[in-house]
């Protein structure tokens, strides 16, 4: 059997006006195609921001006690975009400070940072107008300038820190051994920088030694709550620009209550022309009236504060003692906002490093306690 070709007749059998409508519709049938095309191929182009993570810290209550590192990749970001990283310890935590919320993301999608270690972690991916609170009470969310999230939970636990027991003022205290965070640096803490001489006095000092500068620290070892809490000081007021003596309560179990920290601490942070070398304070330090900064004269002073409930009371006294009724404070402030209440909180004694490009520290230095006292 035969097969005829079918022709089909277009443009010779349609006159005019009827030639050029069909034209008009095979080039609208061609445009949009092309234009189906390059969307299909830019919507493949703008891949969908994707987080992972390369290193989970473990899962553990948050502070200053302890950094790790946490890592990972971003896929999809664009220029000037960055991670911001959460810790979950009570409440989200920025990390691995406030002032310091914003890591790079770098040439190979890789980014990393230390942070304080939490029972959860949260990556964003934000754009250059995100501003970061420094804690929030629930766990980010997608949305606005945040175009990428990814929450995980801690991995594994830690052991036990390793402590040095040593007696000091009719107390036990434990010595700490390891890494701390403290000042914008992590700093090594050991042993051999903490002892009682002959008189009972309790030395905290900071040495070079081969792996780097040592601090000291000392915690003591049970909690004593409300009450009046004295130290007698030797001469602080000439330390180097580059150290920082605190006196301060920690609860490594409240997060979710700024860890019922107040401190005494002397120091400069850094800034050699600062007059002011001392300070009284609750956390966080960043809430305004938290903090209270004064000048500390020469010779040794007696730090006293008074815990009670919504009042903490701070003086600063000339000499090794207090007298009764008589003694007038050369400073003091009183704060009745945010105090916290007592917990698990134990008393620390800490003489470490901090931050200081200026004026890094160049030798051995020491601080002097005499004697600790508390009154219940």
């Amino acid at each position: 059997m035969q097969v005829k070709r079918l022709e089909i007749p277009v443009a010779s059998h349609i006159e005019g006006a009827s030639a050029c409508a069909v034209l008009r519709i095979l080039n609208a049938i061609v445009f949009l195609s092309v234009v189906a095309l390059v969307a299909c191929q830019s919507e493949k182009t703008q891949q969908t921001p994707f987080i992972t993570f390369t290193k989970i810290p473990p899962a553990a209550q948050g502070g200053r006690e302890r950094l790790d590192t946490i890592s990972g990749r971003v896929s999809g970001a664009r220029p000037g975009q960055r991670i911001v990283i959460y810790a979950k310890s009570g409440p989200w935590w920025v990390q691995p400070w406030p002032e310091q919320p914003f890591i790079r993301i770098e040439s190979d999608l890789r980014w990393s940072t230390q942070t304080h270690l939490g029972y959860e972690y949260a990556a964003l991916l934000v754009n250059a107008d995100y501003h970061p609170a420094p804690t929030i009470d629930v766990a980010p969310t997608m949305g606005g300038s945040v175009v990428a999230l990814r929450i995980v939970k801690g991995v594994g636990s830690l052991p036990d820190l390793p402590i040095v027991p040593l007696r000091f003022s009719g107390y036990d205290w434990k010595v700490r051994t390891v890494s701390a965070a403290r000042g914008g640096l992590s700093n090594l803490y050991d042993a051999d920088n903490a002892w009682t001489d002959k008189s009972g006095a309790l030395h905290l000092r900071i040495s070079n030694k081969p792996a780097g500068w040592t601090c000291a620290q000392v915690i003591l070892a049970r909690s004593l709550g409300y009450g009046t809490y004295n130290f007698v000081v030797r001469d602080t007021a000439r330390l180097d620009p580059a150290v920082v003596l605190s006196l301060h309560t920690f609860d490594d179990s409240a997060g979710d209550k700024h860890f019922r920290e107040w401190d005494i601490e002397i120091g400069r942070w850094g800034r050699a022309a600062s007059r002011e070398n001392a300070q009284f304070g609750i956390q966080p330090f960043y809430v305004p009236g938290n903090l209270a900064r004064f000048t500390e004269p020469t010779g040794t002073l007696t730090y006293s504060m008074l815990w009670e409930p919504g009042r903490a009371v701070f003086k600063a006294f000339r000499g090794s003692s207090i007298q009764s009724g008589d003694a007038r404070p050369f400073y003091e402030h009183t704060f009745t906002a945010g105090v916290p209440s007592p917990g698990q909180e134990l008393l620390q004694a800490m003489f470490y490093i901090v931050a200081s490009n200026q004026n890094p520290l160049q030798k051995n230095t020491e601080v002097v306690i005499d004697r600790f006292e508390y009154l219940p």
